[in-house]
């Protein structure tokens, strides 16, 4: 490694420790406990997972298990880019480690999109065309809601138009790889 790239990664650490113990402070600030919005965020996270473990159809728990993880994982990564680049914020959360909304990534929207899923299997419905209508509410009336507010706000160029494109993203990838896999399960 030459003397200019490691001053240049040098600087980058540190930008990236004072951008942590910014964000930390924040937090401090505005999305303790002591908040209103800490508890709605909490929420947010806790009250999919409750009701998804009443309503997952336990028979294709690890079928819809790995949908649901294929979705999470997807979305946080497309949200943490979009939080990176500075195309998006969300003002409070339940943590500072994690600088997206965990409750969305982890929870609400995986939730959501599996038992849709799983409503489409047991129901012999078009997945695509219903997880395109909750993409369509994801992005052109929960998150414009989010933003009226105050929990989620969008920056530079990124449009809701863009985040419903994320969203088909997303669902598209995490269902053909779920499909993938359960072609490969066929096979043995």
């Amino acid at each position: 490694m030459t003397p200019n790239q490691q001053e240049y990664l040098k600087r980058i650490h540190s930008i990236q420790e004072n951008l942590a113990k910014t964000w930390a402070e924040y937090w401090q600030q505005y999305s303790t406990p002591g908040s209103w919005q800490f508890w709605v965020t909490l929420g947010a996270f806790i009250l999919p997972l409750v009701i998804l473990y009443f309503f997952i159809d336990r028979k294709k728990a690890f079928h819809l298990g790995f949908y649901g993880f294929n979705v999470h994982v997807w979305f946080h990564y497309s949200d943490t880019a979009g939080v990176y680049n500075g195309l998006w914020t969300y003002p409070y959360q339940i943590n500072t480690i994690i600088p997206v909304s965990f409750s969305l990534d982890a929870s609400l929207i995986p939730v959501s999109f599996m038992l849709l899923y799983q409503w489409t299997i047991n129901h012999h419905k078009n997945y695509y065309v219903y997880a395109t209508v909750l993409c369509l509410f994801f992005a052109f009336i929960f998150k414009p809601l989010l933003t009226g507010i105050g929990f989620f706000q969008l920056h530079e160029w990124a449009t809701y138009s863009y985040l419903f494109v994320v969203y088909l993203g997303v669902i598209l990838l995490s269902k053909w790889i779920t499909n993938l896999f359960l072609y490969f399960e066929k096979q043995h």
